[in-house]
């Protein structure tokens, strides 16, 4: 049973940073692609940032590059998003969620979707 969990969420002061992680059970990373989301309020969801974990290929969306990091390490089948200098507007519900293998061809277009998913955890940024 393929299962994502992810960490390392809270509050955090505007210019400050945290940490996520996501943690997967039941595959092995590799050859696949995992995908940070955000959900705030009355918002829509987007795509934050992506990640194929075979080559290490990243991809941001815009309004977080030069803040945002994602990094993989495929022996702990895990994924990683640093987030620097946080603002207010990163406060969301953040998701991660995983293909058991392909790329991430499209992950920033609206509706793009992967087959698993975490519970989320909260970011909340205090301005």
């Amino acid at each position: 049973q393929v299962q994502l969990v992810e960490s390392g969420g809270g509050s955090a002061q505007a210019g400050g940073s945290l940490r996520l992680s996501c943690a997967a059970s039941g595959y092995t990373f590799g050859s696949n692609c995992v995908v940070w989301f955000r959900q705030a309020p009355g918002k829509d969801r987007e795509g934050v940032a992506a990640i194929y974990t075979g080559h290490g290929g990243a991809y941001y969306v815009d309004s977080v590059k030069g803040r945002f990091t994602i990094s993989r390490d495929n022996a702990k089948n895990t994924v990683f998003l640093q987030m620097n200098s946080l603002k207010f507007m990163d406060s969301a519900m953040y998701y991660c969620a995983a293909s058991i293998r392909g790329g991430c061809a499209g992950w920033d277009l609206p509706g793009f979707s992967l087959p698993y998913w975490g519970q989320g955890i909260q970011v909340t940024v205090s301005s």
